[in-house]
């Protein structure tokens, strides 16, 4: 289903809206197959984001029925749809390990312990 949805979104939606990279990052189902939550990841600001996820709303009918033609299954969801945040929220752990000093300072040595200097004789 997260397979056929990504396809749905990525290739037959031609909403204005769905300017940003759209990915399909997970899809929850009750037991009984009658709900699932769709997990979308937008990039871009969260002006993209909103809108994309507004095109994928208004959409969600257009998709439910291009399900059922083309997944054999007894009973197609209701489908509601998520932004996930997760890609942001590990982007964000990139940028602050990106700005962590690599080179020890002076005060990070341990005592006892030499600093080797480049210019070595």
């Amino acid at each position: 289903m997260r397979h056929e949805l990504a396809q749905l979104i990525v290739r037959d939606l031609k909403d204005p809206r769905l300017s940003g990279i759209v990915s399909v990052t997970m899809v929850e189902t009750t037991n009984d197959l009658k709900k699932a939550r769709v997990s979308v990841s937008v990039m871009g600001s969260p002006q993209v984001q909103e809108a994309a996820m507004r095109g994928i709303t208004s959409a969600s009918g257009y998709m439910r029925h291009e399900l059922s033609k083309r997944l054999s299954l007894r009973y197609v969801p209701d489908i509601s749809f998520v932004l996930d945040h997760s890609l942001d929220q590990a982007e964000h752990m990139y940028q602050i390990l990106d700005g962590l000093a690599l080179d020890p300072s002076p005060s990070d040595v341990l005592p006892g312990s030499e600093r080797v200097s480049g210019g070595g004789q």
